[in-house]
């Protein structure tokens, strides 16, 4: 089995077809996945999601691109359902700090940095999302230190900068990125890292692979995240696959 780490399955664009995609995913062994929050309206979703698919476990968060239409009361209110742990919630997530926005990156901080004390508050792990700001990131985790650690979600950097994050506690999030030609400094990263530091990831409905540009992403499309990886690693599916999934047994299923 296979866990597709971050995919988007409360988005409108699964709407119609949400079964057949899980059919899909689940025929080629990708059969559990974490969906992370992106907006506060779509919180109730992810509960419903993983009551009707047990499978599906999520992360509630407020991603950067959306604080800007937030209100102080969605911190409050995802504070409040983080100490409530409810069933099927296994991180914080998705955000970050993104510097290709209009709001600018003094902005996004306090969202994130509250979202990062959150975290370690409940001690459940992070699902960051950054863009043109690796470095701001990295300094904002090196202070506060999340005991819980997280993931890098869609890491696109060099290899010290995978070293970097993976020192402090944090998985590199690999997805479709791997797949095309001209991302050669992340091929040759995720080429060496270490197994222990990666997930897999699709960030369906976004993000597809070479080969499938324009189209909607699926989680079925993991098992090719998966072969391009076996290909640069040079290693066996086979023991690819046990290495990932204890990887996200450790993060986000251990107990406390």
């Amino acid at each position: 089995m296979l866990t597709d780490t971050h995919v988007h399955l409360d988005l409108d664009e699964f709407a119609a077809d949400l079964p057949e995609v899980l059919c899909r995913s689940q025929a080629v062994g990708v059969a559990r996945w974490i969906v992370p929050a992106i907006r506060s309206a779509h919180w109730p979703r992810l509960a419903t999601l993983h009551g009707e698919q047990p499978s599906a476990f999520y992360a509630l968060g407020l991603h950067p691109w959306f604080v800007g239409d937030e209100s102080e009361l969605a911190l409050e209110r995802l504070a409040q359902l983080l100490r409530q742990r409810p069933t099927g919630l296994v991180a914080v997530g998705e955000c970050g700090l993104d510097g290709a926005i209009e709001l600018p990156l003094a902005q996004q901080l306090p969202w994130f940095e509250r979202q990062i004390q959150l975290a370690d508050e409940c001690n459940l792990p992070l699902i960051v999302h950054a863009r043109r700001c690796y470095n701001e990131v990295l300094a904002l985790l090196s202070r506060h230190r999340p005991r819980a650690g997280g993931v890098l979600h869609g890491f696109s950097g060099s290899r010290q900068q995978a070293q970097q994050f993976w020192a402090l506690g944090f998985y590199l999030g690999i997805g479709g990125t791997i797949s095309y030609e001209r991302a050669q400094k992340t091929r040759r990263a995720v080429a060496t890292l270490p197994l222990e530091a990666l997930l897999l990831e699709t960030d369906s409905p976004s993000m597809p692979l070479a080969g499938y540009q324009g189209e909607r992403n699926e989680p079925a499309r993991l098992i090719e995240v998966l072969q391009q990886l076996a290909a640069l690693r040079q290693q066996p599916v086979e023991a690819l696959t046990a290495g990932l999934e204890a990887n996200v047994e450790r993060l986000f299923f251990a107990a406390p």
